[in-house]
C-alpha cells in the first residue's frame, strides 16, 4: 500500500505512537506544516502552498525541497492541496498530521475530508500525536488501542445498526441520531471492534500513554 503523510499546520505532539503511524511513509508538507518535519525527524519530498504560513527561517531550512507553489487568492486549502498532490501520487492510505486542534473551522473541514477520502477508498487516519480521528463508514473498523484508551463516536450522519466491542460500554445494533452524545466518552479494554450498517461519522480517540 502506497501510504503518505501530510504535515498540516495544527498541533502535534511528537509520541511514539505518532512517530511508528509515519514510519516508512512517504512525505508531504503544506505550508506552514513543514515546522513539524524536524520535529518528527522526517523530510518531505514535497512543499505545497502559498507558503504564507511559512517563515523565512523555515523556507531556509528546507530550501532544497521541491515546492508545489499556489497563490494566495484560491478555492481550496493549502492541506487539500497536498492530499491532491499525494493522490497523484498514488497514494492509497494518508496520516493527515496536524489536522486536530487550532481553529475549529479547519479542524472541521479536515475531518469531513476524511470521511470523503474514506468513501473513495482512502484509508485516513488524522491525528495530532495525543488526538485522532478516524472515519466511520457502513462496513467494519478495527481499532488497535491501548486499553484505557478514550473514544468518542461522532454521529454526523446518525448510525444505525451500531456495535461496538471492546469498550467498557459496549453497544449491539445501535440507532444513535444527529447531535446524540449516547457515544461519547468511551473506554477502550483493548482492540476496539466496530461494525456500522448505515450512517457515517467519526471515532475521536485519545491514547492512552501515546
Amino acid at each position: 500500500m502506497h501510504r503518505f503523510t501530510i504535515l498540516l499546520g495544527g498541533l502535534v505532539v511528537p509520541t511514539e505512537r505518532l512517530r511508528a503511524q509515519v514510519a516508512g511513509s512517504r512525505i508531504i508538507a503544506a505550508d506552514g506544516g513543514m515546522r513539524h518535519a524536524q520535529t518528527l525527524g522526517l523530510m518531505p519530498e514535497l512543499w505545497v502552498g502559498d507558503f504564507d504560513s511559512a517563515s523565512p527561517e523555515l523556507e531556509q531550512a528546507y530550501v532544497q525541497v521541491p515546492r508545489e507553489e499556489h497563490p494566495v487568492a484560491k478555492d481550496f486549502t493549502d492541506g487539500e492541496l497536498a492530499v491532491a498532490a499525494a493522490l497523484a501520487r498514488g497514494a492509497e492510505q494518508l496520516v493527515l498530521v496536524g489536522a486536530m486542534g487550532g481553529q475549529t473551522d479547519q479542524t472541521l473541514a479536515h475531518l469531513l475530508l476524511g470521511i470523503r477520502l474514506a468513501r473513495q477508498g482512502i484509508a485516513t487516519l488524522l491525528t495530532s500525536g495525543n488526538e485522532e480521528a478516524h472515519p466511520l463508514l457502513p462496513g467494519q473498523l478495527r481499532l488497535d488501542l491501548p486499553p484505557q484508551s478514550k473514544l468518542s463516536l461522532l454521529p454526523l450522519g446518525g448510525f444505525a445498526g451500531l456495535s461496538i466491542r471492546g469498550v467498557r460500554w459496549p453497544l449491539q445494533k445501535a440507532s444513535v441520531s444527529l447531535g446524540s452524545t449516547q457515544t461519547l466518552s468511551n473506554l477502550a479494554l483493548g482492540p476496539v471492534e466496530i461494525d456500522l450498517e448505515g450512517g457515517y461519522g467519526v471515532v475521536i480517540v485519545y491514547p492512552e500513554s501515546a
